[in-house]
């Protein structure tokens, strides 16, 4: 029988091409296109219309072989021979705005933590709201849950919250994530960051440590659609605080740093740039400048002996989006921990 190739094999996905392999093969099983009995083509001719090696192809075959799925009968072929163990396996696309070394952690703490009950998809759809329709309308079939991050900019970088493409989405199978939908905070369950909230609290925790400075200094650079509250939260916390501050799109080559500045930087080539300046001036991070870095990684942890961050836990994130899709936590927004991780650069 010949399989259901309308869906191709991707190269920009996270997902192992075997993996996606296997996947379509079980998709169809799910549609009803393959029962059992039913025999499927063989490695060669799969890796010829996939444009696939056979090695890819015949790693797939073992690993439906291992699940049970289809077995191989001598000189005949794959044939389908069980599909029990996907009457209860759930279905489940993550729609993420882009893939980041961060959305990478998110992606793979889901899949980690559902395991082998679910199969995980991923599309892209880039800040796009007219994708996002596109992928709703076109590309994605019947998934038991949708798991979005709706981050949205219209084509001035301007944010949308592409409410009425959100709504159509079955309320029971939909999941937000990383953000809230902007004025429906409490519509949609799932996981999501404060990003206002979040860098004003994470500041106070670490007060004491930033008295000491003349200055906060926000870099938020331009065009990198980084969610404005970020800088709405910033100006907030200098208010309150009565801390003399400044929001500049770049570190500038040529502009010497000043001691007694503290720097808040969201991009990591502005944290690579403050840190060579500062070596280039002799100044003594945590004493004669301060950094600050947004979204923390193992490498800030020994990067010149150690970068002060703030930052949600990934990880937790994607924790509690598998544990609302398996049933184990209730389907409510859940805002995810946020903190300072302080270090030598403060």
């Amino acid at each position: 029988m010949q399989l259901d190739y309308s869906e191709k094999i991707s190269n920009d996905s996270p997902t192992p091409k075997y993996l996606q392999v296997a996947n379509l093969i079980m998709e169809n099983i799910e549609k009803g296109k393959l029962k059992i009995g039913d025999r499927i083509p063989s490695i060669n001719e799969t890796s010829f219309d996939l444009l696939l090696s056979r090695d890819t192809v015949e790693k797939a075959y073992n690993e439906l072989r291992e699940r049970g799925i289809i077995s191989s009968v001598r000189g005949k072929g794959y044939y389908i021979s069980s599909t029990i163990k996907l009457e209860h396996k759930m279905r489940v696309v993550l729609l993420f705005n882009k893939l980041s070394s961060y959305k990478k952690l998110i992606y793979y703490s889901i899949i980690n933590s559902l395991g082998s009950k679910a199969t995980v998809d991923l599309y892209i759809h880039h800040y796009n709201r007219n994708l996002l329709q596109e992928l709703l309308e076109q590309k994605i079939g019947n998934y038991s849950q949708y798991v979005l991050a709706p981050h949205f900019f219209d084509q001035n970088g301007h944010p949308e919250d592409a409410y009425d493409i959100i709504k159509n989405i079955p309320k029971e199978k939909l999941l937000i994530i990383d953000r809230a939908v902007k004025g429906f905070e409490n519509e949609f369950p799932g996981v999501y960051q404060d990003f206002k909230k979040d860098i004003f609290e994470a500041l106070e925790s670490g007060i004491q440590h930033l008295k000491k400075y003349k200055r906060l200094i926000l870099v938020f650079p331009k065009g990198e659609l980084y969610p404005v509250e970020i800088m709405e939260g910033f100006k907030r916390f200098c208010f309150f605080h009565d801390f003399k501050n400044l929001i500049v799109d770049g570190v500038d080559d040529d502009e010497p740093l000043v001691m007694g500045d503290c720097y808040v930087v969201l991009a990591e080539s502005d944290l690579v740039n403050l840190i060579k300046k500062s070596r280039d001036q002799l100044l003594e991070l945590g004493k004669e400048l301060g950094i600050i870095s947004y979204n923390d990684t193992p490498l800030k942890e020994i990067l010149s002996q150690g970068i002060t961050t703030i930052s949600t836990d990934f990880e937790q994130m994607g924790k509690t989006i598998a544990n609302q899709i398996l049933g184990i936590d209730d389907r409510t927004p859940v805002k995810n921990p946020f903190r300072m991780i302080l270090r030598k650069s403060l």
